[in-house]
């Protein structure tokens, strides 16, 4: 197995498109080891400090063929983005904080040990709720800049393998009844976000999202209204499948965009 991404020979099996998904390499400079050895093109499915993200349906458009190392954000970014831009499109989003209950990942811990700087983080994945940081609120800037500065938020890692689930509470300048709002996601799932944004009313729990495609779940049942100008909104998202096809729609969408030039 070669370690080093400069020294894999990508030209002589054909492979002009490299997902750099080790969570190792997630700078440009790192990522793009990767092209000494004949690639293309890199996608870090992951966020980066540096690489310009791209989340599909929401900014991926700006992409273009020059570009040598691109990020697919995070699987967070992805379920939030969308809604985000569904709410600052339609309704002016002021400001906003997120919360995202998000299933343990590979980087937890299976029983209680040392963290370095995340002591939190250093105890049992499997029993326990343990809150976190994310830059996947932030990150929602990067992809919407008019949204820059505007959202941050948290997370909460639970006991569960699989599927999350975001809860953005925010502020609109525009008012909106909660009704409105579902009108407005249904509207979007099935036309400019379709595929990405998807929209139900039954009464579903995490495991009944295992396996869905879309980047972000919008659930109606779910979210609640102060008013019409603050409101709370709830999408889930299956952070292992869902984001691994944005992956691969990012990929396709990249190769038709360079195939163009």
């Amino acid at each position: 197995m070669e370690k080093d991404p400069a020294a894999i020979p990508w030209s002589e099996t054909g492979a002009e498109y490299i997902v750099e998904s080790t969570g190792v390499f997630t700078t440009t400079e790192k990522a793009q080891a990767h092209l000494k050895g004949g690639a293309k093109k890199v996608v870090i499915s992951a966020p980066s400090a540096d690489a310009p993200m791209f989340v599909m349906g929401v900014n991926n458009t700006s992409y273009k063929s020059d570009i040598p190392v691109v990020s697919n954000a995070s699987c967070t970014t992805n379920c939030l983005a969308p809604l985000a831009k569904v709410m600052h499109d339609k309704y002016n989003m002021i400001e906003g904080l997120m919360t995202t209950i998000h299933s343990y990942t590979a980087t937890q811990k299976t029983v209680d040990g040392p963290s370095g700087k995340d002591w939190r983080g250093g105890r049992a994945a499997a029993a326990n709720i343990i809150p976190s940081s994310t830059g996947a609120a932030k990150a929602v800037g990067k992809v919407i800049p008019t949204l820059n500065g505007k959202l941050t938020g948290m997370a909460m890692r639970v006991p569960t393998q699989n599927v999350s689930v975001v809860d953005l509470t925010c502020r609109i300048e525009k008012g909106a009844s909660y009704e409105d709002i579902k009108k407005a996601m249904k509207e979007a799932s099935q036309g400019e976000l379709k595929g990405i944004l998807d929209y139900t009313e039954d009464d579903i729990v995490s495991a009944d999202l295992c396996g869905h495609p879309a980047s972000s779940i919008f659930d109606a049942k779910a979210g609640i209204s102060l008013n019409d100008n603050f409101v709370k909104l709830v999408s889930w998202y299956d952070n292992e499948w869902g984001y691994s096809r944005r992956v691969l729609d990012l990929l396709s969408y990249m190769a038709k965009v360079d195939g163009a030039h």
